[in-house]
């Protein structure tokens, strides 16, 4: 075994290993960005490496400072987590090149798997199936859309160089094919330096279904069965569980055995994942859609219940060990389910979200893991992935896994950061869930059904009970009438004490309840119910939900809200970074044009036009960081430019 190993990676994921590093004894050494200097990754490791500054490309995705920092704390192997480097075959050869183990797959394995193109002719010749697609590499724009019309509509792009949703784009339309294929090329080059893109066919209502793939350097392949992926936003899965409800054991065995084949077909070793895509109505006729040449963010799923501990037996067999079981050895016990923590707004279209944590609890116990890179005071920013942590379950069968898990994001609390924790909560009780009916496209067809609606009452009840303690006096004795925020007027009835609030739109509030308000918590008696809170700052959470309540003053609000007309404004949804700017002052559009595209932790949002008119401010250009609401430009209507 190694007695040092340089983790490349960053967040919950290189908090991970370095809980497996340090139960083996061996020496964790973490890097860090500007960004991350006071991370959580970099306080539980042995040691840590800055190595540059926040943007990406200048740190974690920079092999010379990696390779560097490992020659630097005398690392003898490299872990590279999951994204950023840990699917890069260059990266893989150079630290080979270094004298290093990397702890993972192959160079070859990674650059023949991580060309989804090469990848589907590999196994399709190992005689697993595959999905109807294109073929050939470097196919340009016309030939992918002469491709999509071949197939038939509806058909899906996918970048060819990487995974994790990036990129992806479901086409129904061939009139849209042309913006589309920009698109998912703009995001294939942002995310994996590689813009290449192949097509295929779209299956209607899949499920996504996953086997895990262990081999050693001796010439054994095993599998430790399924994930059930199913539960999925644009592409990203957000939901995953283990074993599917969906396969038989005849069914599981052949696709384990494909698995296998898949793996054996490209000289794999170490952990990896061979995604499968399954027609819902028949379960046995699955196809072959990549295979992640790394550890994946669900593996904590098969962990719970195959009692194997994914990572350490990456670091064994990178270190030469010989797998100690056989496949008749692998057993499935109980049910676990996991749930990913992104730091996104659900009640403004999911984009991401930023921002200090304030408040943090992150549960467990009895059959509950969480998995995070999180702790209070941590910097949510907009240059890395939104994920912050991954809530597990685990029950002797589904039904418990799921109440517990349900369970535990009622008990997250990420005060500071808004989340999609209530979110999980509620898609986890929808009835389909429950019963297992899943497909690839059930999140977005219930999305706004598991939206919080309105902002309750009792949000602005404890908002307000917070300021009245604020303004209560203090100390003993006599108290003037008058200071107290009780509404006392001379000669006159008490005239009770309003807030003007704002959490999404501004409201004018009374409290009209009874309050207990501490540091941390508020609790409130309103119609006869008991609702506590969270509590930090602003910021109120309840059961996974959390709300900025912010003080609203009407007067400032009109004053400024006259220079610029709200309907006539461009605003950034979320805090990111301008990377595309299609237009000028002074140029006319249309309503729906497409202006401009803001990015945030990998995602694109494309602003538009709210209505026909001319471009009469722009105050941004391509590579302008901008803050969330900020005004991007200005869009005159017609009738005004006239």
């Amino acid at each position: 075994m190694f007695d040092t190993v340089l983790v490349a990676n960053r967040g919950e994921i290189a908090v991970r290993v370095i809980r497996t590093l340090r139960s083996l004894g061996v020496r964790s050494v973490a890097v860090f960005s500007d960004a991350d200097a006071d991370a959580r990754h970099v306080r539980e490791a042995d040691t840590a490496v800055r190595i540059g500054p926040a943007p990406a490309a200048e740190s974690y995705l920079s092999v010379e400072r990696l390779l560097e920092a490992a020659a630097r704390t005398g690392a003898q192997a490299v872990h590279p987590g999951y994204g950023f480097l840990a699917e890069n075959a260059s990266f893989a050869r150079a630290c080979a090149d270094a004298g290093l183990v990397f702890i993972g797959p192959p160079a070859e394995a990674i650059s023949l798997m991580g060309d989804k193109i090469r990848a589907k002719e590999t196994v399709q010749a190992a005689g697993v199936p595959v999905v109807p697609g294109s073929s050939g590499s470097g196919l340009t724009d016309a030939e992918l859309a002469d491709a999509a019309r071949e197939i038939g509509m509806p058909v899906l792009l996918k970048p060819s160089a990487g995974g994790g949703g990036k990129g992806m784009r479901l086409v129904r339309d061939t009139a849209s094919l042309a913006d589309e294929i920009a698109a998912a090329r703009r995001e294939a080059r942002a995310s994996f330096g590689d813009d290449t893109l192949l097509v295929e066919r779209w299956i209607d209502r899949p499920r996504h279904i996953e086997i895990q793939i262990l081999a050693d350097g001796h010439g054994n392949v095993v599998h430790l069965g399924e994930r059930e992926c199913s539960l999925q936003r644009r592409h990203q899965k957000i939901i995953e569980e283990a074993p599917s409800v969906l396969l038989d054991a005849d069914t599981r065995t052949a696709m384990g055995e494909a698995a296998v084949q898949a793996a054996r077909s490209c000289g794999y070793r170490g952990a990896g994942t061979v995604e499968f895509i399954v027609p819902g109505g028949d379960p046995s006729s699955y196809y072959f859609m990549e295979m992640n040449t790394r550890l994946q963010v669900e593996h904590p799923v098969t962990e719970l219940i195959t009692g194997i501990d994914l990572v350490e037996w990456q670091l064994r067999v990178a270190a030469g060990e010989q797998l100690p079981y056989g496949q008749q050895d692998i057993r499935l016990t109980g049910h676990a389910v996991e749930a990913r923590v992104c730091a996104e707004d659900p009640a403004r279209g999911f984009l991401p979200s930023g921002g200090t944590v304030l408040a943090l609890h992150e549960p467990g116990g009895d059959g509950v893991r969480t998995d995070s890179g999180l702790s209070e005071g941590t910097e949510v920013g907009s240059l890395y992935d939104p994920m912050l942590s991954k809530v597990i379950a685990y029950g002797p069968d589904r039904a418990t896994a799921l109440r517990k898990l349900r369970a535990a994001l009622a008990d997250t609390v990420t005060l500071g950061v808004q989340t999609n924790a209530g979110f999980l909560r509620r898609l986890l009780a929808h009835p389909a869930v429950v019963a297992g009916e899943l497909d690839t496209g059930l999140v977005e067809r219930e999305a706004d059904s598991l939206v919080a609606g309105d902002v309750p009452d009792e949000v602005y009840e404890a908002a307000a009970a917070v300021r009245l303690e604020a303004l209560r006096p203090r100390g003993e004795g006599w108290t003037d009438p008058f200071s107290a925020p009780s509404g006392w007027r001379l000669g006159g009835e008490p005239k009770p004490v309003g807030f003007h609030l704002r959490v999404l739109d501004p409201v004018e509030y009374t409290p009209r309840g009874t309050h207990t308000v501490t540091t941390d918590q508020v609790s409130v008696t309103l119609d006869g119910v008991r609702h506590t809170f969270h509590r930090a700052a602003d910021w109120l959470g309840r059961d996974g939900d959390a709300w900025h309540v912010r003080d609203h003053d009407p007067v400032a609000a009109s004053l400024t809200g006259a220079a610029h007309a709200g309907a006539d404004s461009l605003t950034a949804p979320m805090p990111g970074t301008v990377t595309v700017v299609k237009v000028a002052v002074g140029d006319e559009v249309a309503a729906g044009q497409s202006l401009l595209v803001v990015e945030a932790m990998k995602m694109e949002h494309v602003i538009s036009a709210p209505h026909a008119g001319t471009v009469s401010e722009l105050d941004v250009t391509p590579g302008t960081t901008v803050a969330m609401d900020q005004v991007l430009a200005v869009i005159a209507p017609h009738e005004e430019a006239e």
